[in-house]
């Protein structure tokens, strides 16, 4: 395994600590990743495409689009995640390719992908230097009229879980709190040490202008959990068909309200290489 450092040592040793893999398999994961294999959905071609997920983790959502017949290629930095990720792939018929690397310097020819999933960049980048990057090498090796899902954390996420749980009146967390809505900047406390390493977390509006900047077209902004998991009793009545039909009709109806975005801890920004000029 290539062991050189391709991303900061406390995101290294957070998600060798968490486990990447169960996360999407209890709690709130479930939820997140079946709605977010709905969100993908609306942008796939009944035909095979090419599908570059970066930072795709341990190759859940890779997995799933090799099993629809695409052609997928996981890019990961997390050495840990890679093993995982090969294991999964090895078990399938139309297996996906795994590559180790990073988003702001990607190992794939210009004009490569149909799609590109940025899973992960945009959370873990938190110099906007460095997410312009991740976005012009996502647009370069993307084809013209290709789709980029980029995925991000919203800024007032911890806010949100910190009014939910008491959590806002604990100094540290207050002041962590402070800082993502002013700044965007994430750090976790030391007395905090399960919250997700140092990130990124975006304003909704400020997520589309860097990929406006980049010259690519804004398709639409997804609520991915939506406000509805601010429904005090979200996790059991998720699993109740009938108020579950409830909460879902509710996402439905705001997943595109500029207004009630913030709400929801993560959002999917879908943009187009829409071709001009040579560009």
């Amino acid at each position: 395994m290539n062991s050189k450092q391709l991303i900061s040592r406390g995101i290294e040793l957070f998600y060798n600590k968490a486990s990447e893999e169960t996360r999407l398999e209890k709690g709130m994961g479930i939820f997140e990743f079946e709605r977010i294999k709905s969100l993908i959905e609306r942008y796939l071609p009944t035909y095979p495409i090419k599908i570059l997920d970066i930072g795709g983790g341990t190759g859940k959502y890779s997995a799933w689009l090799a099993q629809k017949g695409h052609q997928v290629h996981l890019v990961e930095p997390v050495s840990k995640h890679i093993g995982i990720a090969q294991n999964r792939a090895n078990k399938l018929k139309n297996k996906f390719s795994i590559h180790f690397g990073e988003a702001r310097k990607l190992d794939f020819p210009s004009r490569f992908a149909d799609l590109i999933i940025l899973h992960g960049p945009l959370y873990h980048l938190q110099n906007k230097v460095d997410r312009d990057q991740a976005i012009c090498e996502a647009k370069r090796v993307l084809k013209n009229n290709g789709i980029i899902l980029g995925f991000a954390i919203n800024y007032t996420a911890s806010t949100l879980v910190g009014l939910l749980q008491g959590l806002i009146h604990k100094k540290a967390f207050f002041e962590m709190c402070k800082e993502e809505l002013t700044t965007g900047l994430h750090n976790p406390p030391d007395d905090f040490p399960w919250l997700l390493a140092e990130a990124f977390y975006h304003q909704p509006e400020q997520l589309k202008s860097e990929f406006l900047y980049q010259d690519l077209t804004h398709l639409n902004t997804y609520a991915v959990e939506g406000m509805a998991w601010l429904d005090k009793d979200y996790f059991s009545n998720m699993l109740n068909k009938k108020r579950q039909k409830t909460l879902m009709e509710l996402i439905q109806i705001t997943e595109n309200d500029s207004y009630l975005l913030p709400f929801s801890p993560h959002i999917m920004i879908a943009v187009q290489k829409i071709y001009n000029h040579g560009k």
